[in-house]
């Protein structure tokens, strides 16, 4: 589209326009952050009142809280999957030495190998799928028993000052 065309048009959709803002408002960045306060004087220019800019605020935190966890629970699942490739190499390799001294070939030794290895398999898959129903339950599974884990903490924590006060 050349320079004569862009300027015909006369109405963008809100992706659009979005996309332009985002690029208009990188040109313009200083440094790349913005204060606060130019964030209303901005918000205030495209006619955004103060209340929808204090709730798309709100929303953006949010997302970026639930992002964190996201991450948190993505790390979780790698530690979760190394530990378990710890414990599948040194027990396999345990049981193929074994093997090896006493029938002098690998034998019974390879099925344990075989089978464990296609459930690790299954598992590794399953910690870098990041989409889909199964991912959704296992995070928020996770994310209660965080939740949990919190409320039990708390609860311990005032319960013990409680008593060290009273004693």
């Amino acid at each position: 589209m050349s320079v004569s065309e862009s300027t015909t048009i006369q109405s963008y959709h809100q992706e659009e326009l979005q996309q332009i803002l985002n690029l208009a408002i990188v040109r313009q960045a200083n440094g790349g952050e913005f204060s606060r306060t130019q964030l209303v004087e901005i918000a205030a220019e495209l006619g955004i009142s103060p209340a929808n800019l204090q709730l798309a605020e709100q929303e953006w935190r949010l997302q970026q809280q639930q992002q964190h966890k996201r991450q948190e629970f993505e790390q979780y699942r790698r530690s979760q999957l190394k530990q378990r490739l710890g414990k599948y190499i040194i027990v396999n390799g345990f049981l193929v030495v074994i093997n090896l001294l006493s029938a002098g070939q690998l034998s019974w030794a390879l099925y344990i190998l075989l089978f464990w290895g296609a459930g690790l398999g299954l598992k590794t898959w399953n910690t870098y799928q990041l989409q889909g129903d199964a991912y959704e339950k296992a995070f928020q599974k996770w994310y209660r028993q965080q939740q949990f884990n919190q409320l039990t903490q708390s609860i311990f924590t005032r319960l013990n000052n409680w008593i060290k006060a009273t004693g």
